[in-house]
């Protein structure tokens, strides 16, 4: 792909997770690792031999160091990266089991990101040979600071004649500092191309309604597609909409598959659905789900390919622990072609 880069842009954190299956602290030990939604992408992006470039700020310290070590170790260009402020953001995990559901507390509040301002990052250097930029509504969600941040990359990226996709993961614990979601993400919306979300994501975050419970076990495809010609039709300047379908049955039981809507298709396009069983960790999935559509698209994939690429990426993502997934073109295409046996490959 030459010097063609892909810009993500967000929060990375420091994951602490209790071991196995346990409740936090139950025992005297945590699992330290990196994550954040951006930086997930880049991280798949990079796997799919494609030039990921990652933008983030960390501190000055051991911890930011290692940060960016584990970014590099992972074919992550992290030129971009800035060190300054005094803390990486935290959270803390705990996988459920059966009808227990999975936990993350955060302790982000005033992290190196989050304090960051439009001024301290190079935005020439960020979009250099660059050809797409991914965010997510993580990243506005954190501070005034970075809902400003935020706002002001997508319309950059658009002046420099990128594909922005932005994924609008809603966090409802993040937005504490006076702004609603729909607020500030009618703001971006305008400059975005591709939208990646789930079904609440586009409710909350953008203040639409469909007549459909959030999650449960039974999902209307029907409902989908109205949701998403809804938000094509709000929004002139959307081109693709990709929402997962996540029927969850309990913490480690999900159904899983994903719609896709072009501007101009007649009709949406469905993937095949994944019955997805022992589950090892969904934190990260739909990030998975998201590296590998950008990826699809990217590589100018029909839209139904580049769906039927995404979700068997992240269905593989649900079988490996840590937030991102570390699978190759090559794994996800067999599984899209029915290699799903588990067989050892020898």
């Amino acid at each position: 792909m030459g010097q063609n880069y892909i810009v993500t842009l967000g929060e990375i954190m420091l994951r602490l997770k209790s071991p196995g299956h346990e409740k936090l602290l139950q025992s005297p030990s945590l699992e330290a690792t990196f994550g954040g939604g951006e930086s997930n992408v880049a991280v798949s992006l990079a796997n799919y031999d494609l030039n990921a470039r990652y933008v983030t700020a960390l501190p000055v310290n051991s911890i930011g160091d290692s940060c960016v070590q584990f970014l590099r170790s992972m074919n992550v260009d992290t030129s971009c990266i800035i060190r300054q402020g005094d803390r990486i953001g935290v959270y803390f995990l705990e996988i459920g089991s059966g009808p227990r559901p999975s936990k993350v507390i955060y302790d982000r509040s005033h992290s190196a990101i989050s304090e960051a301002g439009i001024a301290d990052f190079d935005w020439d250097g960020i979009f250099k040979n660059a050809k797409w930029f991914h965010i997510t509504g993580i990243t506005p969600a954190l501070s005034q600071k970075n809902a400003d941040l935020s706002i002001f990359a997508v319309k950059k990226a658009k002046e420099k004649g990128l594909t922005v996709s932005c994924d609008l993961n809603f966090r409802k614990k993040l937005w504490k500092y006076g702004k609603s979601a729909p607020e500030v993400m009618a703001q971006l919306m305008p400059y975005i191309d591709v939208v990646i979300a789930n079904e609440e994501d586009i409710q909350k975050s953008l203040g639409m309604s469909i007549d459909q419970k959030i999650g449960g076990s039974k999902l209307s495809a029907e409902k989908y597609e109205n949701l998403a010609r809804h938000l094509l039709t709000s929004y002139s300047n959307v081109q693709t909409v990709a929402i997962t379908l996540r029927e969850s049955y309990s913490a480690d039981h999900n159904g899983w598959a994903a719609i896709g809507l072009s501007r101009g298709d007649s009709h949406a396009v469905f993937s095949k659905k994944y019955d997805l069983k022992d589950i090892v960790d969904r934190v990260g999935g739909g990030d998975s789900f998201g590296g590998a559509l950008i990826y699809g698209l990217f590589s100018k994939k029909p839209l139904q390919d580049a769906l039927e690429f995404a979700v068997a990426a992240s269905a593989l993502k649900h079988t490996i622990p840590g937030d991102i997934n570390r699978v190759s073109i090559a794994e996800v295409t067999a599984l899209m072609q029915g290699d799903s046996s588990g067989r050892v490959q020898r």
